[in-house]
């Protein structure tokens, strides 16, 4: 069995991580944590390129950022919903890769599938950690029933939950500086080349190939400039923050 993930981001879409939170994630990585994306869908639904082509995609991205794991259910695209089957094949993975940290999309946005992810991940992560729940694997399968031939995954539930807020104008609890991590987040963004190549279909909907890096420069400088860095990813986070020594908090005031 693979030594437990540090931090494993959950998106709806393959290439939804590139977006909000590969700078993080390959940053992380470069620190010596192990990281990992969870991609709910195959992208059937997409209007550019297939599944097939998302698939391949996926895996130079995650390579660029040098994720330990990637992996895609099978979730059918544009109906990410929150159901008890869809929380389970996700709890299974909780159980199965053990993070410590887990990245969500926010819950508010444009698109049905990204905020229904960020509750269907939520409660997939409570769900996890119910002691008498049992889920077994065997062979990719999940099930809640538990014999002889399974392998019976233990409870986990992950330490800290935070939500990425790139697709959603709101203020963030805390940036990542991405600045050494900005020309490689843009690369896996370009691994992606049937999304975002010039092509008729999509045409209103997805920017020129030109404008992107420009597109992508704008959102990481803003955040960035929130904190003094040049680049950055957003973040949420339910919870207060927990400080100990008022003289080390990052970010001068004035």
């Amino acid at each position: 069995m693979s030594p437990a993930l540090d931090i494993l981001a959950i998106a709806a879409h393959r290439d939804d991580v590139e977006q909000t939170c590969g700078g993080t994630l390959l940053k992380m990585a470069q620190q010596g944590h192990r990281t990992g994306i969870l991609d709910l869908t195959q992208g059937e639904l997409g209007t550019r390129g297939s599944a097939e082509n998302r698939a391949r995609e996926a895996s130079d991205a995650a390579a660029i950022l040098k994720v330990s794991w990637r992996y895609g259910l099978d979730i059918p695209d544009g109906r990410v919903e929150n159901t008890w089957e869809n929380r389970l094949k996700i709890a299974h993975v909780i159980r199965e890769q053990r993070p410590r940290v887990v990245i969500l999309p926010y819950w508010k946005g444009r698109h049905p599938d990204h905020y229904s992810c960020s509750t269907l991940g939520y409660e997939a992560c409570f769900l996890a950690g119910l002691t008498k729940l049992q889920i077994a694997s065997e062979l990719g399968k999940t099930t809640v029933e538990s014999s002889g031939k399974l392998q019976d995954l233990g409870p986990h539930r992950p330490f800290k939950i935070v939500y990425a807020t790139l697709y959603y104008d709101i203020r963030p609890s805390f940036v990542v500086d991405i600045t050494d991590q900005f020309e490689a987040r843009l690369e896996s963004i370009y691994a992606y080349k049937t999304q975002f190549s010039d092509q008729e279909a999509g045409k209103g909907d997805f920017p020129a190939n030109a404008e992107i890096r420009e597109r992508v420069a704008s959102m990481a400088r803003y955040y960035g400039l929130l904190a003094g860095v040049k680049y950055a990813e957003p973040f949420l986070q339910k919870e207060i923050g927990l400080v100990d020594d008022l003289t080390q908090i990052p970010v001068k005031s004035i």
